[in-house]
């Protein structure tokens, strides 16, 4: 084995890793061949009640890193991280690391590729944490900690917004004064990893169709819709942050401006709890009271779980009829993602909402959760296709580094 490469996406709580035999990362560019993945898992409950869980090279459990508490009894995320990475290490028995690859949700307009991290590339990804504020400062922060733990270990940045920026410029822009979107206010999308990963698996289903006009629709707690032509990003539902297009599990989606502006001037809200209001409290918790999470939802009798639910199948109806049109017409759609992947009602309810389109579910192919979950006779088909950030981030930091 020629060293692995370590994944790391860290969050606000929990911190996901995998690890991949470095020689079997082919070229990002390439679709031939994934790299061979020896090791999964994720420390979860960081600075509550932290908790592991690993996986071997065939999905088989192993007993997950050892998390050591700190002075005030929890665990944060340097020592999560550091629990982690001795972990591996063991199990690699002796193998090297040959590189880090990191996650990072926003490279606003420089960041069109991964980056072999430097004090000025941190320097210059520190810059764009207001724009996404849940997740920036956590994926800045695994990086700086293992910077110090391993200081010789070259670490790559791989961004959720770098697959986007070839969009044509007028999906990328505001109708705001010139000189705003000159300075970098513009539409930027997200889940670009995911999305990556989706277009490069589209071809072995869809043969000669995956070159046509796909929309791919990443559901989860975080959520968004992205129209494919020929494997590359047309137009996607997120814009500037990660705030934008569908409701989400605590994000609001799509918002009238005048109603910040209204919560401003008549509510007494300043930046700070506008930002909490958006990030936290919105989406499917806020709509709902109950939880943002789908499956909590969807089990709930209560008529308020209903309501989010419609809201969430509503919106995206609407903002896959916007992509279609972007699309010029739509050949298949794509669900991944945590709920796009796991709740056959929502997908059902989509593909009801989209028989305008010309899509027709097989019920029984989407209970079983696909591959294909339209009917033969669909003039348009559906999909379901689970994703694989993780695999991305490795080709990709395998790449950076050679």
């Amino acid at each position: 084995m020629n060293g692995a490469v370590l994944v790391l996406n860290a969050g606000s709580s929990s911190i996901k890793f995998a690890v991949y035999q470095a020689q079997t990362c082919p070229e990002p560019r390439r679709r031939d061949g994934r790299p061979a993945r020896l090791l999964r898992g994720q420390v979860a409950g960081i600075g509550l009640r932290p908790h592991s869980q690993a996986h071997d090279a065939g999905g088989h459990p192993l007993p997950g890193p050892r998390l050591e508490p700190g002075a005030g009894g929890g665990t944060d995320h340097r020592q999560a991280l550091t629990g982690i990475l001795d972990w591996v290490e063991q199990r690699l028995a002796g193998a090297p690391l040959a590189a880090a690859g990191h996650r990072v949700v926003h490279g606003g307009e420089r960041f069109t590729a991964p980056a072999l991290i430097d004090p000025e590339i941190l320097a210059a990804l520190e810059t764009l944490v207001p724009l996404a504020p849940l997740h920036q400062p956590h994926n800045l922060a695994a990086i700086r900690a293992l910077a110090a733990m391993r200081p010789n270990l070259p670490q790559v940045a791989c961004f959720d917004t770098a697959f986007h920026r070839g969009q044509p410029p007028v999906a990328q822009a505001f109708a705001l004064p010139r000189a705003m979107t000159e300075a970098g206010i513009k539409r930027y999308g997200f889940h670009g990893l995911s999305y990556e990963y989706v277009a490069r698996a589209l071809p072995d289903l869809l043969g000669q169709a995956a070159r046509g006009r796909v929309v791919v629709a990443h559901l989860g707690a975080g959520a968004s819709l992205c129209a494919l032509r020929d494997g590359a990003s047309v137009a996607s539902t997120m814009g500037f942050t990660a705030l934008d297009g569908l409701v989400m599990g605590t994000r609001c989606g799509n918002l009238d401006p005048g109603v910040l502006l209204y919560l401003l001037r008549e509510k007494g809200h300043d930046a700070d709890s506008l930002e909490d209001l958006l990030y936290h409290q919105s989406g499917l918790l806020g709509v709902s009271g109950i939880s943002a999470d789908m499956e909590v939802l969807l089990q709930s009798p209560d008529p308020r779980a209903q309501q989010a639910v419609d809201l969430f199948v509503y919106r995206i109806a609407r903002e896959l009829g916007s992509l279609a049109a972007a699309l010029g017409g739509l050949d298949a759609l794509v669900f991944t993602g945590g709920i796009g992947e796991h709740a056959p009602e929502i997908r059902a309810r989509v593909c009801r909402d989209a028989d305008w389109l010309g899509l027709s579910l097989d019920p029984a192919a989407n209970a079983a959760g696909g591959p294909r979950i339209s009917a033969e006779h669909s003039p348009r088909s559906a999909w379901v296709i689970p994703t694989d950030e993780e695999s991305v981030i490795a080709r990709q930091t395998w790449a950076t580094i050679r």
